[in-house]
């Protein structure tokens, strides 16, 4: 039976999407964004946008602290260039790993970023990032949840 085929109870699309999740798991690093560029190629581009999203999210947070992060970053950049949704995505990841490697990173740009990455950056243990969202976070939420971090303790 053909792996993108869908059984009669199941949507093509819920197939294809669970395919396309076990193939992108599978890719090597060489083989990654060629693999990407063909999922975003299939014909439901929600449906694969979501699926090319759910992988990179998966990988950039296994990659965060490897020193490798960056040139992924750069070739998943260019793989999905014309996305404007997944690029921002992965200028967040970018900012995110400066926020938990406590390297320069521009309070701006934080607060500006999406409630996504607010929200991930409230959760770190950086006193300075902390502060600046329980003050200033955009959602009630990310401000709570990085004023009750216990990283922030003792700051005041």
């Amino acid at each position: 039976m053909n792996a993108l085929a869908a059984s009669p109870d199941e949507p093509a699309e819920h197939a294809r999407f669970a395919a396309h999740l076990r193939e992108l798991a599978r890719a090597t690093d060489a083989r990654e964004p060629a693999v990407v560029a063909r999922v975003l190629g299939d014909p439901d581009r929600t449906m694969a946008r979501s699926a090319v999203l759910r992988h990179l999210d998966r990988r950039a947070g296994d990659l965060l602290a490897e020193p490798g992060f960056a040139v992924w970053s750069e070739a998943m950049t260019r793989t999905v260039g014309d996305d404007p949704f997944l690029t921002r995505r992965l200028l967040e990841w970018s900012l995110l790993r400066a926020v938990v490697r406590q390297g320069p990173w521009r309070p701006d740009d934080l607060l500006n970023a999406s409630d996504w990455l607010q929200l991930r950056a409230a959760a770190t243990s950086n006193a300075e990032v902390l502060r600046l969202l329980a003050e200033r976070g955009r959602t009630r939420r990310i401000r709570r949840t990085a004023g009750l971090n216990p990283a922030r303790s003792g700051d005041d």
